[in-house]
């Protein structure tokens, strides 16, 4: 290492940035205070300066020392971030892996590429690394991991966003392994244990081969560990669209027998009103409450909303009546073209999940912002637009509490929650787009849909 002052300083600088992405990391996907926030910096620093110092002391063994260091930095982030234990557990895991293997990756690397320069360029036989060349190589990787992790930090939203406990758990167990058979390969290669090029091939064919493994093993981990998180994050989400497309198939068939029940009993309406008639001349009160309850449970629910479809009519009354009980203010304008092209079901799955997550982020936001001065509220509108159908929702949101689970106003619907992906492939299925913007506490989804026939371009009516 560089020695005296400088050294020093370079350390610490890098410690600093590190300490910094780090919390930045975790304050993406976890909550911190503003006190903790100090604190944090105070135990990450000393923590460091501490482990640093017994290293010095050649007392402990390496692998000691590595995995104490592991242990401590998930301790902080148990101690000092709130949420799920095993979700903070998983972020302590991917940073731990992050750095490992981008490190050791670095590491081995660009001691190979010295190796080679100190061969061929300054024509030393038998080159080895020296203090300087050490010195470089291992700020230079510590920066570059640096640099990956800033870059990474906003790329985990849907890894992290509305996942079991045991979810998360499952997919750190794996990471930390890995890491453990990274530094296990660390603690050999320190103990002389190097990967030996064969035949009688000099000493600097040794360190090229061991180093040379050692950024294969290392790229390979990498490779496999991020395959593993985002792979397993896929089959998670694609579980779930498939489980909420069956529960929406399941909706959409209760809409239609409770239309149908209602069509019935208008049908015979008119047999109705003469048997009541009858029970009235003969004031027979209490077998007309019973009649009409009858009819109440015959009709089912009863769709005051007329946009032109009878399932959306429907849904509409639902979710209005659910917002009126949850005191949110509800408007909406709603007309259904009749060449609209978007069969019944599909328009159950665009209406049902977008305003599904409406309500749901006007009851966070009344949860979170109980004294907030203005009401939550969805405003909805649809309509033909020259040949294409337009839907766009409007609704209040909690804009920290989306921040918190790493929410963006990117038009990225893994990061929304996993209705809005059946939105999307309905939106693709019709060859329309959609548009997702959150700004000022609103969230706002517009969706655009050729009508039937349509040969107008898509971008020129936008």
């Amino acid at each position: 290492m560089i020695q005296g002052f400088s050294g020093v300083f370079i350390t610490m600088l890098c410690c600093l940035l590190y300490s910094g992405i780090v919390k930045r990391f975790c304050k993406n996907y976890l909550e911190l205070s503003k006190r903790n926030e100090a604190l944090f910096f105070l135990l990450f620093l000393c923590g460091a300066a501490v482990m640093e110092g017994i290293s010095q002391c050649d007392f402990f063994p390496a692998i000691v020392l590595t995995l104490s260091g592991h242990i401590l930095f998930i301790g902080i982030v148990l101690l000092l971030f709130r949420g799920d234990k095993e979700k903070k557990i998983l972020a302590a895991a991917i940073l731990i892996t992050i750095t490992t293997l981008v490190e050791n990756f670095c590491t081995a690397l660009f001691s190979c590429v010295t190796l080679f320069w100190l061969h061929i360029v300054k024509g030393i036989t038998i080159p080895f690394l020296g203090e300087l060349e050490t010195a470089f190589i291992t700020y230079s990787s510590l920066i570059i991991t640096i640099m990956l992790l800033y870059w990474a930090s906003n790329y985990f939203a849907s890894v992290f966003y509305c996942k079991t406990k045991r979810w998360y758990a499952i997919l750190a167990v794996p990471l930390l392994v890995v890491t453990l058979v990274i530094d296990i390969a660390n603690w050999g290669a320190s103990n002389g244990i190097l990967v030996r090029s064969g035949g009688d091939r000099s000493l600097y064919y040794d360190q090229i081969f061991s180093h040379a493994g050692f950024c294969v093993l290392s790229g390979l981990s990498m490779f496999a560990a991020g395959v593993y998180v985002f792979g397993m994050n896929r089959i998670y989400l694609e579980q779930k669209k498939s489980s909420q497309y069956h529960q929406q198939i399941a909706a959409y068939k209760m809409l239609e027998e409770q239309y149908r029940r209602s069509e019935r009993v208008r049908h015979d309406l008119k047999n109705h009103i003469l048997a009541l008639s009858g029970l009235l001349e003969h004031k027979e009160w209490e077998k007309i409450k019973g009649y009409l309850k009858n009819m109440e449970d015959s009709a089912g629910f009863q769709a005051e909303e007329a946009t032109g479809n009878r399932i959306v009519d429907v849904l509409l009354s639902q979710k209005r009546k659910l917002a009126e009980e949850k005191n949110m203010t509800w408007e909406a304008e709603v007309q259904i073209p009749p060449l609209c092209g978007i069969n019944e079901f599909d328009l159950c799955v665009l209406f049902g999940n977008i305003l599904d997550n409406a309500v749901e982020a006007c009851e966070r936001l009344q949860h979170n912002q109980p004294h907030c001065e203005t009401q939550a509220f969805i405003r909805i509108q649809a309509r033909a637009v020259k040949q294409f159908f337009l839907l766009e929702v409007r609704n209040s949101t909690d804009t920290a509490g989306q921040q918190k689970t790493g929410v963006t106003g990117k038009e990225n619907p893994e990061e929304h929650g996993i209705g809005l992906l059946n939105v999307r492939d309905v939106v693709q299925k019709y060859n329309g787009t959609m548009k997702i913007e959150i700004e000022n506490g609103i969230f706002a989804i517009v969706v655009l849909v050729p009508l039937s026939d349509a040969v107008h371009d898509m971008k020129q009516a936008v």
